[in-house]
């Protein structure tokens, strides 16, 4: 009678020890962002568990947003050691991690789009468009595609001719007093074309994870209009409420 009170704890326990042992391989720094883990197969022998018992810890980490999960795919650490600033979005705060990241610039130029000019309110059709991917640094796996479109103001202008500011759009923006004050952010997933694969490094039709943000600033204005497609074994969304 003993043995059957306590059973229920051991069998509940044993997810929760994978999951801690992994967790703190991953705070450690021992297990990176953008790490595969191991098959749940070899977890399940590491821990002398079942996969099932393997499965519910990972699902603790992925609700913990430390992991993603893909099936036939794995699990991948998302987690890098800092919490994203939802006011950065993903792509951005991913970019300050320089120590993780190496950012490619495709593009800078300028462009008319009276279709852009409509949805975002701009006073003008005139807009900066900026091309960028991210890779990691270690296995140089590019992770996402981002196009920002900037209305064209005048303390911008320079960004045709310079560049950005230390290669970031934020600081350009910082510098030139702009202020992100509010926005809203739209995911979906979408298929990608045979260009944006080439870039991506994978085959055309591939499913990603496409973002859309509109940033404002402190009185309303759009400072800038990006969609990004980023790579699901790297970037999950995570909502609590």
């Amino acid at each position: 009678m003993r043995s059957t009170t306590r059973l229920p704890f051991i069998t509940a326990a044993k997810p929760v020890r994978v999951a801690e042992a992994l967790e703190r391989e991953i705070r450690s720094g021992q297990l990176r962002f953008g790490a595969q883990l191991e098959s749940e197969s070899d977890l399940g022998r590491r821990f002398s568990v079942s996969r099932t018992t393997v499965r519910k810890g990972l699902e603790a980490l992925a609700g913990k947003g430390l992991i993603t999960t893909r099936v036939g795919i794995g699990s991948f650490v998302t987690f890098d050691g800092q919490t994203i600033d939802n006011a950065l979005g993903w792509t951005r705060a991913l970019a300050n991690r320089k120590d993780i990241v190496e950012t490619r610039i495709h593009c800078i130029e300028r462009r008319t789009d009276e279709g852009l000019a409509r949805l975002v309110n701009a006073p003008s059709a005139e807009f900066i468009a900026i091309d960028r991917s991210r890779s990691l640094k270690e296995s140089q796996r590019v992770v996402s595609l981002e196009r920002s479109r900037v209305p064209l103001r005048p303390e911008l202008e320079h960004i045709l001719s310079r560049g950005l500011s230390h290669g970031s759009l934020s600081a350009t923006f910082r510098e030139a007093g702009i202020v992100p004050a509010s926005g809203a952010e739209w995911a979906e997933i979408e298929c990608l074309n045979a260009a944006d694969a080439l870039i991506l490094g994978t085959s055309a039709e591939t499913p990603y994870l496409r973002t859309t943000r509109l940033v404002r600033d402190t009185h309303g204005h759009t400072i800038e209009y990006v969609v990004s497609l980023l790579d699901p074994r790297h970037f999950a969304l995570h909502l609590e409420f």
